[in-house]
């Protein structure tokens, strides 16, 4: 965890160098809609949240390199078992991810401009819970992270996050993302992926 918001810090001082004093910033939250991509199996859509912090590092006009650090509220429910034996199970995950986008903006007279960009992401599990309810009553426990036995997922994520949204001259916007996990999460056999879609606002300078 530490290697990983000094990792952040180097990024961000190295990006504010080299911006030359035209480095921004802005804030984005909202709503995340995930669920996971499971090998021979299937999940349903979750709902959860998001808040970001970000830089922005102009490489020209139109262009930007926009780092951040993003709190996200992933997992998925899904079903077990079948009649009187069935539960639905609601896996909520709080991960940090660090996405580094590059960001193309298209400006729209003097109202705003338009944007959309794309970069990589490395998220970091933070804490987790599983609250399965059905004819047993309700059990809650915590998600285990590792890559041994009994684990249920790895803590370390790595993928690639798409966004597009619209800005007003007074730094107002509007944005929606999806995040396109990499990792197979699965500690041992299997496949678990992240699928994130979200929707937000925030304010840009």
């Amino acid at each position: 965890m530490k290697k990983l918001l000094l990792s952040a810090a180097i990024l961000f001082g190295s990006l504010g160098a080299f911006a030359q004093g035209g480095l921004g910033y802005g804030l984005r939250a909202g709503v995340n809609i995930p669920k996971y991509s499971i090998e021979n199996g299937s999940s349903e859509s979750n709902t959860g949240f998001f808040v970001t912090g970000y830089l922005d590092a102009p490489v020209s006009p139109y262009f930007s390199i926009q780092p951040g650090l993003s709190l996200q509220n992933k997992g998925a429910k899904w079903s077990i078992g079948d009649g009187n034996n069935s539960a639905e199970v609601k896996q909520s995950v709080m991960s940090l991810d660090i996405p580094v986008n590059l960001v193309a903006k298209l400006p729209t007279g003097g109202s705003g401009n338009f944007f959309i960009g794309a970069g990589p992401y490395v998220g970091f599990g933070l804490s987790g819970k599983n609250k399965a309810s059905g004819n047993g009553g309700k059990v809650e426990t915590d998600v285990k992270f590792g890559s041994g036995d009994g684990d249920e997922l790895k803590r370390t994520d790595f993928g690639v996050n798409f966004l597009a949204g619209y800005q007003l001259t007074n730094g107002f916007q509007i944005n929606a993302g999806y995040g396109l996990g990499l990792t197979n999460l699965a500690p041992n056999s299997g496949s678990i992926k992240n699928r994130v879609w979200s929707v937000g606002i925030g304010f840009g300078l």
